[in-house]
């Protein structure tokens, strides 16, 4: 189970705060479903809250101790039925095995939303220009006596 100390437990309760439960443990109490359903939550969320249907204090308080000892995470707040537990992301082992991967591709790069708008404005900009030189060139304007010719009804 990880300590932790009170600036961080106090600075993860902040953070947990807006947080709903992901995960609500009930009659059948801490199943091994369950205990892989908050590993999977951990591992994605790092911090998540826990619902906890139908017991009484003490045990929801072992059951926290049991649900952090056996997931290797730190008790940040038990609050009436809701238990707030974090651990830190952990590494996911890499494919040794090269030949999976397809060949010349490229790894995904995540983008920022700077980056895909950036992105995106360049692509409108290269078809507005692909289509400009596709399309005949425009008369001007004719001198006539339409809307907006500057003469009013003489």
């Amino acid at each position: 189970m990880i300590e932790l100390t009170p600036v961080q437990r106090r600075d993860l309760r902040a953070r947990a705060h807006h947080l709903n439960p992901v995960v609500t443990i009930a009659g059948n109490g801490l199943t091994p479903t369950v205990v892989a359903e908050i590993e999977r939550s951990l591992q994605a969320h790092e911090l998540i809250k826990v619902k906890v249907q139908g017991t009484e204090r003490e045990q929801r308080d072992a059951l926290m101790s049991e649900l952090c000892a056996t997931l290797d995470a730190a008790p940040v707040q038990h609050i009436g039925n809701i238990l707030v537990v974090w651990r830190q992301r952990r590494e996911e082992a890499k494919d040794a095995n090269p030949t999976t991967q397809k060949s010349g591709a490229r790894p995904s790069t995540a983008k920022s939303a700077a980056a895909f708008a950036a992105a995106a404005r360049r692509a409108a900009l290269a078809k507005a220009s692909a289509e400009a030189r596709r399309s005949p060139a425009r008369a001007p304007a004719s001198r006539g006596r339409g809307p907006g010719s500057g003469t009013r009804g003489r």
